[in-house]
């Protein structure tokens, strides 16, 4: 079996134990709220947030094909198979470190931040495709805002619509209606998320010449999907407790508001092929609810240290992968 062929299947093993631990690291903040508030036991929340990541990350494939081609040409770059198991194995370690501390990070900063530091230590600065790579990083940046204000707004509008309606009812009311909105956040989620993996499979394929295009091919996305949906069974605990009740007190009417806004927000980058930080735009959507409903009730201090990890996430992956990059390379 010759090398090219093995490190093939070393990246293909990785980008679906990435897939893997994402199931488990990032779904848990679809269903956090759904959990915090009761409206779902944590078992069946898990697996319906499992079944519904399967679907959503069967339906698309545009964010694939922006992660295979966007941010580093795979047709030119060289010791391609290198860069991608070292941008693969930076992003896992920081994810399973900040899983370990129930921090909830970003894969999506974890995996792209990977890519470029990997890309750039093979191939200097020029191996990045600086216009593709910072649209990706401008809908990073941008989305968390964007759900912080929409989650606000929407909030907002609940306060007056419902608001002289009997506490204790409306909240049995959206306990109810909290089942549809995770299932839908947890869909939103697989369109988004589980593609990463996919365009990073289809990356190395065109790499090792195995591929000729960045179309996806169906076993990669149908194994991808898989993946993550057998990660969400295993359910992530420490990220759930942190996004569910160390942010606010979620009621069920804040947490329908929070679901709606990081559904809508994590589809729209879907449909326009921009992958975005779905930890980001959740945990933002839940800060924007809580803003809206009384500032003083927003455990700020958790906030900032999630905010300080988002902001750390790209250069700290990006080192890791250009420091495994010259391993690898060392190595073979």
């Amino acid at each position: 079996m010759d090398t090219l062929l093995i490190l093939t299947i070393l990246i293909v093993f990785f980008a679906l134990a990435f897939d893997f631990i994402n199931g488990f690291h990032d779904t848990a903040n679809a269903i956090a709220t759904a959990v915090s508030t009761k409206a779902m036991k944590p078992r069946h929340a898990i697996i319906m947030a499992a079944i519904m990541n399967f679907v959503g990350a069967m339906t698309f494939t545009g964010v694939a094909k922006t992660i295979t081609k966007d941010i580093v040409d795979p047709f030119t770059l060289p010791n391609g198979s290198y860069v991608i198991l070292a941008a693969l194995l930076a992003a896992i370690f920081w994810n399973l470190l900040t899983w370990y501390y129930g921090i909830p990070s970003s894969s999506s900063h974890a995996l792209i931040g990977s890519i470029a530091g990997a890309a750039i230590a093979a191939a200097g600065f020029a191996g990045i495709r600086w216009e593709g790579f910072l649209k990706i990083l401008q809908a990073l940046i941008f989305s968390p805002l964007i759900a912080f204000a929409i989650g606000f707004i929407v909030y907002s509008i609940f306060k007056v619509v419902f608001k002289n309606n009997n506490l204790t009812k409306t909240n049995q009311k959206f306990r109810t209606i909290q089942i549809a909105t995770a299932a839908l956040q947890s869909y939103t989620h697989g369109t988004n998320d589980a593609q990463k993996a996919m365009g990073i499979i289809t990356m190395a394929l065109i790499a090792n010449g195995y591929a000729s295009s960045s179309d996806i091919p169906f076993w990669v996305q149908f194994s991808c999907a898989l993946a993550m949906g057998l990660g969400t069974s295993v359910g992530g605990w420490k990220i759930i407790k942190t996004v569910g009740g160390k942010i606010m007190k979620i009621r069920p009417v804040n947490g329908v508001a929070a679901d709606l806004t990081g559904a809508f927000i994590i589809f729209g980058a879907t449909v326009i092929h921009m992958p975005v930080s779905t930890t980001h735009v959740i945990s933002s959507s839940i800060l924007g609810v809580g803003s809206a409903h009384r500032v003083k009730g927003v455990k700020w201090g958790t906030a900032k240290r999630m905010i300080i990890t988002w902001f750390i996430t790209i250069p700290i992956s990006a080192t890791l992968a250009g420091l495994i990059y010259y391993l690898i390379n060392f190595l073979f």
